[in-house]
C-alpha cells in the first residue's frame, strides 16, 4: 500500500470526496483516506502522479510519503528514518497553535461587538457619548468588528465556498453559508436603516429594525465559535496519536559504532547493516543488532510489554529500542531504518490509522451525502417559515441556525479515532492490528482455531525415545535420521538434531578425544565401520567436533541459512553423503546416502513405503497415548526405528483457552500431527474440539468448513500454518514465528504469548462498544439538533447557540474515544464488565453480519463432523500404488500417463523418488487393470494401499 499525505480537509465529506475522486482514477485498486491522521494509503498499480492530480482536482493537496527505501540491502544511510521522520512531521500538531492565534484574535474582536449588542442594547451598559442613540454608527461598528473575525477566520470561507463551487460541499461550506447569509442579511437591513433615516423615518422604526434584524454578533460568532470546536478537537486527535508518537520517540537518536578499534558517536541514520556498534549499560539499543561480545540483561518491556529484562549474550539479538541494563555489549547491526522491528511496529499501527474498519462504511456513506442534505433542510426551513408568514429574519435565522448545528465531522472522527486509540492500546501491550478491519474482526470472531505446535505449545519439542527397529543398533538409527532431519527446519527435525548435538558433545567426556569408549558403548558398530577402535568411524561423524564447531560440536549440526551443508564441513562432501533431498510438506522427508534411499516421517506417510508390524503399530499407539510424536525412519524400505518427540504445553495455554471460553467462543485445535498425541495435549490444554493428521492444505479446509458455523480466528506460528491463516476471517500469528506466517496473519503478537489472543479480543470489543457509542450519539446529536434548529420545537435556537453545539459534538465524540486509554485488557477482571456488556450487542451484529445464526447455521461439532466425513470420502477416492524401476522424471510422465489413461482414474501425481502413484479416482479402481498398465510400462507393481 503507497501511502499519501492529503490537506485541506476539514470533515468526513471531504475525506469521503478524495476518496471517490482517487477511486476513479485508472489502476486504482483500493483507496481509503483518513482524516484522523490526513493520510491516505492506495492499493494498484496507478501512478502517483496520476493520484497527486487526483487529489488536487478536487480541492485538496497531495504528496507521496516514504520514498526511500530502508537500508537493509546496504547502502543506503538513514532511508528508513527519513520515512519515520516524515511520519513525524505528519502527527506534528502544527494546527492548534494556528487555530489558538486564530481564537485569541477572534475572541478579542467578537468581545467587542458582544458588548455593543448584548452589553449596551439589553442590560444599558455605557458606550462613548458620540455613539449614545446613534443606531447607524453602531450598525457600521458592528459591521466592521464582524467583518474583521470573518477575515481572521477567511479559512472556513475561501474553502467552503471552494468546495461549493466544485459542487462537493463539506462542514466549511456550513459555516460559510451560515456566518455570510447572516452578515449579508445584516448589511441588507444596515442599509435599510439609512434609507429611512434619509426619507426621516422615526426613531422607533429604526430601532426596531436595529433591534431584531441585525445579525452581525452571530455572522462573527459562528466562526469564532467553530474555532473553538476545531481547537478542541486538534487538541483531542493529538491525544489519539500519542501512542504513534512515543512509539517513533522510543527510538535513539545517536549510535556508538567501532570504527578501527575506535567509538565514534553518529546519529543513528547513517548506521548501515554489518556496522558493529557498542551498547553500554543504560543505553538504548539504536538498530536491531546480533550480540557479538559481552553479556547483559536487556529490558524489551518497550516492545513486549514484559517487565523482566531478558539475558544476552553472544548470538543473540536486540532489538531496537530496548534498554541495555548490566553489562558491555558489541553488537552487529542486522536491521536498519524501516526494517527494524520498532519500525515494522511503527509501519502496522500507521497502516492501521490510515485503513478503514468496514463498520466505518456506515459514516462515509452518510457522510458523502450529509452536507448536500442539511443545505437542502436548510433552504426548505426558510420557505416553510416564510410561508407560514413568519417574518424574513425569522426565517432566515431558522435556515442559518440547521447550517451551523450540524456536524459532519462527529460522523466523520466517530470511527478513526476509536481505531487509532485501540491501536495504541494494542501496540503498549505488544499486541499489533494491521488494518482497522482487523481491529474490528477480531472482536466479531466466534470461533478460535489454534495450531499446536509452537502455540498451543512451546514450539521446542525433545526426543523422549529412540527405538531402534530388529537389527539396527540405536547409533545407526540417530546418524541417518540426523542426515536427514539436519535439512529441515520442522521444530521436530530441531528435536532430533539437538539430540544429536547434545550426544555429539559427550564423545570427548565418555569416550577421551577420540570417543572410542563412547563409540563402543552406544554403536558396537567399531569393526564395521570403523575398524576395531572405531576411530575411523567417528572421526567421520562425531569426531569433527573440535574442526567443524568446537569441542562441543555445537556447529556441526547447524544448517546454513540456504539450506546447505552445516558450518565447518564442505558443502561437496556434504552433497555426496546426502543428495536429492525432498521436504513433503504434512509427510516427512526423504533423501539418497551413499546409493540408499533414506525416507523419515509420520506413520501415515511410512505406511506407504515400509510394511509396518503389530508391535510398530502398539508402539506407536503406545507414544501417541503418552502424548508424544512417533517419527518413522526407512532405508530401502527397510525400517530403521522410531524416535518419539514431545512438546511442552505452554505456561499459559490453559489459561488462555479458558479466558478465550470466558468470552463465549468456541476453541478447536488444529494440527498435523497424530490424533492420539494431540488429543493428549489438547486434554492438558482444556481444549474440547481436536482435528489431527491435516496437511497444511487440509488447515485451510478445516477453517473453511468451520466458517459455515460463524467468524474464524486462526492462531499458528509455521510456514504451515499460511494458508490457513490467509483463509480464515482475522489470521493471528505469534511473534516469534516464522516471517511468512506474520506476512499472513492480520493481527501479530509480539510477545508469543497465546493469553494475548483474549486480550486482542477485549481490545476490538471495547473498540467497537465505543465506535458505537460515537456513531449513536453522532447520529443522535443531528436527528434532535436539526429539527430543534429547523423550529419545529416550541424552543427556538439562537444560531449562536447551534454553533456552539456543534462545536462541541466532535470535542466529546473525540474524548469518548480517548476512555479507551483507561482499559487493561489483559486483567480479566478489569475487563468482565466490558464484556459483559459488549456480549449482547457483539453476538446481535454477529447474526446481522453473517446471516447464518438467523438461518439456524451449523454448530461447531457438525461442521467439524461434515469436514471428517469430507476427508473420508476423498481418502477413498484415493489410492496409492507402489511402482519400482522409476528412475527419474520421465519415468514419471509415462506412468502419468499410462494411469491417466484407465477410465477409473481422473489424475495421478507420481514420484520416482516415493517409487509410488497416488491416484484420484471417480470410482472403485480395478486392480488388475492397475498392474497390468504399469507392467506394460516395464516397471514392477508393488501393489496398491
Amino acid at each position: 500500500m503507497d501511502q499519501y499525505s492529503v490537506t485541506g480537509m476539514s470533515c468526513a465529506a471531504c475525506q469521503s470526496r478524495v476518496e471517490k475522486a482517487v477511486s476513479r482514477v485508472p489502476g486504482v485498486t483500493a483507496c481509503s483516506v483518513s482524516l484522523l491522521t490526513n493520510s491516505m494509503g492506495v492499493e494498484g498499480n496507478a501512478e502517483p502522479s496520476e493520484i497527486i492530480r487526483a487529489v488536487k482536482a478536487a480541492g485538496y493537496g497531495a504528496s507521496r510519503r516514504g520514498n526511500g527505501k530502508p537500508g537493509s540491502s546496504g547502502g543506503m544511510h538513514g532511508a528508513g528514518q527519513t520515512a519515520e521522520t516524515e511520519e513525524e512531521e505528519l502527527l506534528m500538531d502544527r494546527e492548534t497553535p494556528v487555530l489558538k492565534k486564530r481564537l485569541i484574535l477572534s475572541v478579542g474582536f467578537l468581545a467587542i461587538l458582544m458588548y455593543i449588542s448584548m452589553g449596551h442594547n439589553m442590560w444599558g451598559w455605557p458606550l462613548p457619548a458620540w455613539l449614545e442613540g446613534n443606531l447607524l454608527g453602531l450598525g457600521i461598528l458592528q459591521l466592521l468588528l464582524a467583518a474583521t473575525v470573518m477575515i481572521i477566520n477567511q479559512k472556513f470561507f475561501t474553502g467552503g465556498f471552494r468546495s461549493l463551487f466544485r459542487m462537493a460541499p463539506n462542514m466549511d461550506t456550513l459555516v460559510a453559508l451560515g456566518s455570510s447569509v447572516s452578515f449579508a442579511w445584516s448589511v441588507t437591513v444596515l442599509l435599510r436603516m439609512g434609507r429611512m433615516a434619509a426619507e426621516g423615518a422615526a426613531a422607533a422604526e429604526l430601532h426596531m429594525l436595529y433591534h431584531d434584524e441585525l445579525y452581525f454578533e452571530s455572522a462573527a460568532m459562528i466562526p469564532a465559535l467553530i474555532t473553538v470546536g476545531k481547537m478542541l478537537e486538534a487538541i483531542s486527535k493529538g491525544r489519539t496519536t500519542n501512542a504513534l508518537k512515543s512509539l517513533m520517540g522510543l527510538a535513539p537518536k545517536t549510535a556508538t559504532l567501532i570504527r578501527e578499534g575506535k567509538e565514534v558517536t553518529v546519529p543513528v541514520r547513517e548506521v548501515m547493516v554489518g556496522d558493529v556498534f557498542a551498547l553500554r549499560p543504560g543505553e538504548s539499543v539504536p538498530v536491531d543488532g546480533l550480540v557479538l561480545e559481552g553479556e547483559s540483561a536487556v529490558d524489551e518491556s518497550a516492545l513486549t510489554g514484559e517487565s523482566i529484562p531478558v539475558d544476552k549474550a553472544a548470538g543473540d539479538t536486540v532489538s531496537t529500542a530496548t534498554m541495555n541494563r548490566s553489562g558491555y555489549l558489541k553488537c552487529r547491526a542486522v536491521r536498519v531504518g524501516e526494517d527494524t522491528a520498532l519500525g515494522q511496529i511503527i509501519r502496522m499501527v500507521s497502516d492501521a490509522a490510515a485503513t478503514k474498519a468496514p463498520i466505518a462504511r456506515i459514516a462515509d456513506r452518510v457522510s458523502g451525502v450529509f452536507v448536500p442534505v442539511v443545505m437542502g433542510i436548510a433552504l426548505i426551513t426558510v420557505v416553510g417559515w416564510l410561508v407560514a408568514g413568519q417574518t424574513a429574519a425569522f426565517a432566515l435565522a431558522r435556515g442559518i441556525s440547521v447550517l451551523v448545528i450540524s456536524c459532519p465531522c462527529a460522523l466523520g472522527l466517530a470511527t478513526p479515532v476509536a481505531i487509532m486509540v485501540g491501536n495504541g492500546v494494542g501496540a503498549k501491550c505488544g499486541i499489533l492490528f494491521k488494518t482497522g478491519e482487523s481491529l474490528e474482526n477480531a472482536g466479531r470472531s466466534e470461533i478460535i482455531v489454534l495450531d499446536k505446535t509452537g502455540t498451543v505449545t512451546e514450539g521446542t519439542p525433545k526426543v523422549t525415545d529412540v527405538i531402534p527397529a530388529d537389527g539396527v543398533t540405536e547409533a545407526e538409527l540417530l546418524r541417518k535420521a540426523g542426515l536427514l532431519e539436519a535439512r529441515s527446519e520442522h521444530p521436530l527435525a530441531r528435536a532430533v538434531v539437538a539430540y544429536l548435538q547434545e550426544h555429539a558433545g559427550q564423545a570427548e567426556q565418555e569416550g577421551g578425544p577420540d570417543g572410542t569408549a563412547y563409540l563402543q558403548e552406544h554403536t558396537g558398530q567399531a569393526e564395521q565401520e570403523g575398524g576395531p577402535d572405531g576411530t575411523a568411524y567417528l572421526q567421520e561423524h562425531a569426531g569433527q567436533a573440535e574442526q567443524e564447531g568446537g569441542p562441543d560440536g555445537t556447529r556441526k549440526n547447524e544448517v546454513c541459512s540456504d539450506g546447505g551443508a552445516p558450518e565447518g564441513r564442505n558443502k561437496d562432501e556434504e552433497a555426496e553423503m546426502l543428495q536429492e533431498f525432498l521436504a513433503l510438506p504434512g509427510n516427512g522427508l526423504q533423501g539418497i546416502l551413499k546409493g540408499h534411499r533414506l525416507v523419515g516421517g509420520s506413520g501415515t506417510y511410512i505406511r506407504t513405503i515400509v510394511k509396518l508390524t503389530d508391535a510398530h503399530r502398539r508402539t506407536e499407539a503406545e507414544l501417541a497415548d503418552a502424548g508424544k510424536t512417533p517419527l518413522f525412519f526407512a532405508e530401502d524400505g527397510r525400517l530403521l526405528g522410531i524416535i518419539a518427540v514431545a512438546d511442552g504445553l505452554r505456561g499459559d495455554s490453559r489459561d488462555a483457552v479458558r479466558q478465550l471460553k470466558d468470552l463465549g467462543m468456541d476453541v478447536v485445535m488444529l494440527t498435523g500431527d497424530n490424533q492420539r498425541a494431540a488429543a493428549a495435549m489438547a486434554k492438558a490444554a482444556g481444549i474440547r474440539h481436536v482435528v489431527a493428521g491435516v496437511l497444511p492444505e487440509g488447515k485451510a479446509a478445516v477453517v473453511h468448513a468451520l466458517q459455515a458455523s460463524g467468524r474464524v480466528a486462526m492462531v499458528g506460528d509455521g510456514i504451515n500454518d499460511a494458508p490457513a491463516l490467509t483463509r480464515a476471517d482475522l489470521g493471528i500469528a505469534i511473534g516469534a514465528g516464522t516471517d511468512v506466517a506474520k506476512n499472513s496473519a492480520d493481527v501479530v503478537l509480539m510477545n508469543s504469548s497465546l493469553s494475548d489472543v483474549a486480550a486482542a479480543v477485549r481490545i476490538s470489543r471495547g473498540t467497537l462498544r465505543n465506535i458505537h457509542q460515537n456513531l449513536f450519539w453522532a447520529f443522535f446529536y443531528n436527528v434532535i439538533c436539526i429539527p430543534l434548529a429547523a423550529g419545529l420545537f416550541p424552543w427556538k435556537l439562537n444560531p449562536m447557540i447551534g454553533a456552539a453545539a456543534m462545536s462541541l459534538s466532535s470535542f466529546t465524540v473525540c474524548m469518548n474515544a480517548l476512555r479507551l486509554n483507561r482499559m487493561h485488557p489483559k486483567r480479566r477482571g478489569n475487563s468482565r464488565k466490558m464484556e459483559e456488556k459488549t456480549e449482547t450487542t457483539t453476538g446481535q451484529d454477529r447474526n446481522e453480519e453473517s446471516g447464518r445464526r438467523k438461518k439456524g447455521n451449523i454448530s461447531v461439532e457438525e461442521a467439524l463432523e461434515l469436514f471428517r466425513k469430507e476427508k473420508e470420502r476423498d481418502q477413498k477416492m484415493t489410492k496409492t500404488v507402489k511402482i519400482e524401476g522409476m528412475m527419474c522424471g520421465h519415468c514419471e510422465m509415462t506412468v502419468k500417463k499410462a494411469m491417466e489413461a484407465l477410465p477409473f482414474v481422473e489424475s495421478a501425481e507420481v514420484s520416482h523418488e516415493a517409487g509410488t502413484a497416488v491416484l484420484t479416482l471417480s470410482k472403485e479402481p480395478d486392480e488388475a487393470m492397475i498392474r497390468e498398465a504399469v507392467e506394460a510400462k516395464d516397471f514392477t507393481y508393488g501393489g496398491m494401499v
